[in-house]
Parts: C-alpha cells; sequence; structure tokens
C-alpha cells in the first residue's frame, strides 16, 4: 500500500487516504457518468480498494477523484476522473492531474494510458496522445460487467 499524501490549496484538499474516500459521493457521480453509469456500488468499492485514489475534498465534501490502477513500476491507467460541475472552473482538475503525474510512487512509470470519450484536448495537455502502435493493443472488454 503507498504511503497517504495529502496537498492542500486554501479551502481544498487532494489525499490519497482511502479512508476519507466517501463511496456515496463517488457512487452518485459514477451513477451520473457515460462510463460507469451501470456499476454496482460492490463493483465501484472493489475498484477503489484495489487502485491509488486521489480525493478532492471541500471542507469534508468530496468533489472530485481520479483512481489509478499500477503496478507502481511500470504501467498505470488512469480512471474515474471527474470534477464535481459546481466546482469545475477553479483549476481543481488541473491541479488534480499536476498531484496524480508528480506523486513520488508513479513517476517514472513507462506507460500511463486511459480511455476517455471526450476529453482528448484535455489529455493532451498532460502528455497523453492517441497509440503510437494501436495494432499492438488488444482489449478482452465486457459489457455485463
Amino acid at each position: 500500500m503507498s504511503e497517504v499524501l495529502e496537498w492542500q490549496r486554501g479551502e481544498f484538499a487532494i489525499s490519497t487516504d482511502p479512508a476519507k474516500l466517501q463511496l456515496e459521493a463517488i457512487v452518485a457521480f459514477l451513477g451520473t457518468s457515460y462510463w460507469a453509469h451501470q456499476r454496482s456500488v460492490a463493483t465501484i468499492q472493489r475498484s477503489l480498494e484495489g487502485s491509488l485514489c486521489f480525493g478532492v475534498y471541500q471542507s469534508n465534501a468530496q468533489i472530485g477523484l481520479a483512481r489509478v490502477v499500477t503496478d507502481y513500476a511500470t504501467f498505470a491507467y488512469l480512471c474515474d476522473v471527474y470534477i464535481l460541475e459546481s466546482h469545475r472552473g477553479l483549476g481543481l482538475g488541473k491541479w488534480l492531474m499536476q498531484t496524480v503525474f508528480e506523486h513520488p510512487e508513479l513517476c517514472g512509470i513507462r506507460r500511463f494510458m486511459l480511455a476517455t470519450r471526450d476529453a482528448h484536448e484535455l489529455y493532451l495537455r498532460y502528455g497523453f496522445k492517441p497509440l503510437e502502435h494501436p495494432l499492438r493493443f488488444m482489449e478482452r472488454f465486457d459489457s455485463s460487467a
């Protein structure tokens, strides 16, 4: 398990402390997302337990998340990234991405991947680009899971 790290910016905080994650708030947002609206609460909870999570908080309320699935050595998958709509435009998403990519246990990861339907321009700013060799990558996808 990774060391707990926390960052503070005015009234906002980012923490990797799994004990601070607010399952109810995460489930509420993911239930409205295009990518996770069919996930069960149990699946969401298991996914959080198996990942390095960056919770974004205002006071004690969770207002955002970034989840990284990783082996801490060669590969990381960035997913479930969000800032509540009511808090967008404050630079919190940029700060969240900065903390993810500067996390000491994620520096030096050879391959960082993500999937997005509509935020390509956003992630280009952080060094993501289309697959250089798409024919090398395959997936096994179960739409019922």
